[in-house]
């Protein structure tokens, strides 16, 4: 029997690459490996990994515009971008409108720098004050948003995010969005 070189052995690796292995990233390599882009400590779930889906809709529940981000971000971080997002808004007459007339929003949107992206884009605000007003007079428009985020929880593949891939998530959410307004456009 030949004598063998000894070598001393590294840290051993809960999850390598060897030639086996899917080398694609954003592919799950380790059992244990979980999240993925834009996901992040859920405050209301344990801080489990999570996302949260921000939208605008139109009176209806229409949605007009849709982005995801981590759970962990406030929802005024996205503001500017969601209202930037929204696509020109056809009338019967003239030229298309490149923004709503107003904007109504909860609590979480009450903050100056929200307010002012508003003003800035000639919008007006009707966004309930922290401290002053109740959530009765809100509700009346919030719960269309509400059962547009109920419609997109019915489109199973969005409920639970299998993706770790951020683009394919958006992906879904762009194709729920769509098959929502074609099934409003049905009735």
């Amino acid at each position: 029997m030949e004598p063998t070189a000894s070598r001393p052995l590294g840290p051993a690796r809960a999850c390598g690459s060897h030639r086996l292995a899917p080398s694609v990233p954003g592919q799950r390599v380790c059992a244990g490996q979980k999240g993925g882009e834009r996901t992040g400590p859920n405050p209301t779930d344990r801080g489990r990994p999570g996302s949260k889906r921000h939208i605008i809709t139109e009176a209806n529940g229409i949605p007009l515009a849709v982005q995801l981000t981590a759970a962990n971000v406030h929802d005024s971080r996205v503001f500017e971008d969601l209202i930037d997002a929204v696509p020109p808004i056809r009338q019967r007459r003239g030229r298309p409108r490149r923004r709503p007339a107003k904007l109504h929003a909860d609590k979480a949107y009450d903050m100056p720098r929200c307010r002012e992206a508003l003003r800035r884009r000639r919008i007006k605000a009707r966004i309930a004050r922290r401290g002053v007003d109740s959530s009765e007079r809100l509700g009346r428009h919030r719960w269309v948003v509400e059962r547009t985020l109920a419609w997109f929880g019915r489109f199973r593949r969005l409920t639970v995010r299998y993706e770790r891939r951020a683009d394919i998530h958006e992906a879904f959410l762009s194709l729920a969005a769509s098959l929502i307004c074609w099934s409003y456009v049905q009735r």
